[in-house]
């Protein structure tokens, strides 16, 4: 699994110029499931990403988690964090999950997000064409 974690102020999903979701202060997941993925990186990862201490504390350091600070989550799908760009300049997702796979994972991880106490769960439309907005915090932004 591949998961791009920005700390914003806000985020959105748009579908054909519809919001279907938004969140305030928290973090955007962008997350991508392998192909060799399972139930325990899922949960590995939600767990790794509720706790990360991304958010500042009364002293301005980065020291609390979302958890910590009651943030809220806007957990996104993205099989292209899986690209392969070694070979000449068309990327190759070849290492991505198949759909359903990916699918079941993605659920999963938004299931283990709400066990960490995450409360406030948005979420994109899996598999759709999506617009995605957000105001990067910091700008802080980690890959993992």
């Amino acid at each position: 699994m591949k998961a791009v974690i920005q700390r914003v102020t806000s985020a959105s999903v748009s579908i054909h110029n519809k919001e279907i979701a938004r969140i305030g202060k928290g973090a955007l997941v962008l997350l991508g499931v392998a192909a060799g993925d399972n139930e325990e990186d899922a949960r590995m990862i939600a767990e790794k990403i509720s706790k990360l201490r991304i958010f500042a504390d009364e002293k301005g350091k980065m020291n609390r988690s979302l958890v910590e600070i009651n943030g809220a989550a806007l957990v996104v799908s993205q099989f292209t964090l899986l690209a392969d760009t070694k070979k000449g300049n068309r990327p190759s997702f070849a290492g991505a999950a198949s759909p359903e796979k990916a699918k079941s994972l993605y659920e999963l991880f938004i299931e283990e997000l709400k066990r960490c106490g995450v409360g406030d769960i948005q979420r994109g439309e899996f598999g759709a064409y999506m617009q995605v907005s957000l105001v990067n915090d910091g700008p802080v932004t980690i890959v993992m």
